[in-house]
């Protein structure tokens, strides 16, 4: 066992009398150690309930065998920090998240981990953490959100956004929107749509770290305390059979999680996390990887924001074991591979049917012949930009307009909010990059607001920023370069004609090579936004967002 570094020979003496103090026997030093990493906070809905998660994960690793020992990862809540500043500290606490779970699990030898996550860069985090590690390990979180209701209308964490900017265009009084306040986040867990929380939590079952159910079980049913059990059960059948994370996360692990990620139509947040985790399991994930399989991935779920189902609604379809089964039927999955269930992929969907087929539409029948993300290269965005392409209406599919230029996400909320954006326009939000922000802000304030002000079918927006999954329209995010590092979105002038061609993948600005070089001997790097604390050493140390906004090995 790792742990006996900490617990056999006369040597670890003063260890033992460490682990005495905690109150730990004998009999449980004689068993694996397993570390149970727990998000739990008081601040995010998400993880409001993650002690009772943790408290089931206890009991199931004691039940098989072995002993569980808590510790704690932090956790932002992304609703909390929108729209200010607190924003620049949310995509950045995912390699807090794993280098501090990586500090924690080698520091005190633990065996095996069971990974306790649920918002948005928790999970991600914490399986980086697993690939860096690879110590037997399995996730389960703490389950999305039931639906809120307003007007006999299912709702979520979107509906509230998009309330604000309806207030502001006069189409909503302010009673309507303390109506939503009280009504569209009803329970705990995450948000409750096919948002960046429950994108990676279903991906995690998708690409074989989390047992069935793991993204689509509510918060709040008892079926979450069961899967916590078995999740801690099954760690130490892991444990025992010696399967470990990069065992789990091979090459072919990841383009199945790309499948599933096109069927569902997740949101973009996958595309900086997927390379993310793939970089520290050794895996090289090529942006081009993710329109080649939306090429061959039909899009069979529209779930908010890009329709008007949701994920208590997917759970009862048959979750993603369902969805899986159904992209299965097309051999569009890497069935031999082994998973954290201890069997195949294979093995683990069979059987698993559509009971649902509004929810989960049939592969004869999906909503589109492709997936449900596309990344567009052009002279904008020579190295790449991401779009929900499932949750962007048809007429703005292909759409050309004149540019509006903002070097901030709150002076383009101003604007929007302000009337100053009209049908047709392109919205440029730089200087959000994960240097520039410093951080990459997520852009649901603007989305909802050009949503809420009935723009959303006639009005873009660009950013080197990126978007949260509750976002929804022509919005395109990731530019790369970004803007801080002299790419070409710095060089967009108010009034310049950007086309964007999403079937054909295309993002450009209708100026000439010539003149962009022009604009670009006057260009000048901006002074950074913040020069002290974390956000300037993750400014310094942070690539770009189509490398998955990775810190660099080395300065």
């Amino acid at each position: 066992m790792r742990s006996d570094a900490v617990k056999k020979g006369m040597a670890t003496a003063p260890q033992r009398s460490l682990f005495n103090a905690l109150g730990i026997t004998k009999e449980e030093l004689e068993k694996p150690l397993v570390g149970i990493v727990s998000s739990y906070n008081e601040i995010v809905p998400g993880h409001m309930n993650l002690d009772k998660i943790v408290d089931a994960v206890k009991m199931g690793v004691a039940m098989a065998g072995g002993t569980p020992i808590v510790f704690p990862a932090i956790a932002v809540c992304d609703g909390i920090a929108m729209g200010h500043t607190g924003m620049k500290y949310s995509l950045v606490t995912r390699d807090l998240i794993c280098d501090s779970t990586e500090c924690m699990a080698l520091a005190h030898q633990f065996d095996a981990l069971v990974m306790v996550p649920n918002c948005d860069k928790n999970v991600p985090g914490l399986l980086m953490a697993a690939a860096r590690l690879n110590i037997p390990t399995v996730f389960v979180s703490g389950g999305p959100m039931l639906a809120g209701h307003v007007n006999g209308q299912r709702t979520s964490l979107s509906s509230m956004f998009e309330a604000v900017g309806s207030y502001a265009a006069g189409t909503m009084t302010e009673e309507q929107v303390d109506d939503y306040v009280c009504h569209a986040c009803p329970t705990c867990g995450s948000c409750s749509g096919m948002y960046t929380a429950n994108s990676m939590n279903c991906l995690t079952e998708a690409i074989g770290m989390g047992l069935q159910g793991n993204g689509t079980i509510p918060a709040v049913y008892s079926d979450r305390i069961k899967l916590a059990k078995h999740a801690g059960m099954k760690v130490m059948e892991l444990y025992e059979k010696n399967i470990c994370p990069r065992d789990i996360l091979t090459p072919e692990a990841f383009e199945n999680a790309l499948t599933v990620d096109m069927a569902l139509g997740c949101s973009t947040n996958t595309m900086l996390h997927l390379p993310a985790i793939a970089h520290e399991a050794g895996v090289e994930l090529n942006l081009d990887m993710a329109n080649a399989i939306s090429a061959k991935t039909p899009n069979l779920c529209h779930l908010a924001p890009a329709g008007h189902t949701y994920m208590e609604q997917l759970n009862e379809a048959g979750g993603i074991y369902a969805v899986m089964n159904e992209l299965n039927k097309r051999g569009l999955l890497h069935t031999d591979l082994i998973t954290a269930t201890g069997k195949t992929v294979g093995e683990n969907i069979a059987g698993c049917e559509n009971r649902d087929p509004e929810v989960i539409r049939p592969i004869d029948n999906p909503y589109s012949a492709t997936g449900g993300i596309a990344v567009l290269r052009g002279n904008i965005a020579p190295d790449s930009g991401v779009v929900k392409r499932s949750a962007v209406v048809p007429e703005m599919l292909v759409h050309e307009g004149p540019a509006r230029v903002f070097d901030c996400e709150e002076d383009a909320i101003a604007a929007i909010r302000g009337g100053k954006i009209v049908e047709g326009d392109v919205v440029v939000i730089r200087y959000e990059g994960p240097k520039g922000g410093p951080g990459m802000r997520e852009m649901l304030n603007p989305t909802s607001a050009i949503a809420g002000m009935g723009l959303g079918s006639s009005v873009a927006l660009i950013t080197d920023g990126r978007f949260s999954g509750a976002s929804r329209g022509a919005s395109i995010g990731h530019i790369s370069p970004e803007a801080a590092v002299g790419g070409p979105i710095a060089l967009i002038e108010e009034g310049d004609i950007i086309a964007i061609d999403i079937p054909a993948n295309t993002i450009n600005v209708k100026v000439s090579d010539e003149e962009l070089a022009a604009r670009r001997e006057k260009w000048t790097p901006r002074e950074p936004k913040v020069k002290t604390g974390y956000l300037a050493r993750y400014a310094s140390m942070v690539t770009s967002a189509d490398k998955g906004a990775i810190l660099k090995s080395s300065l």
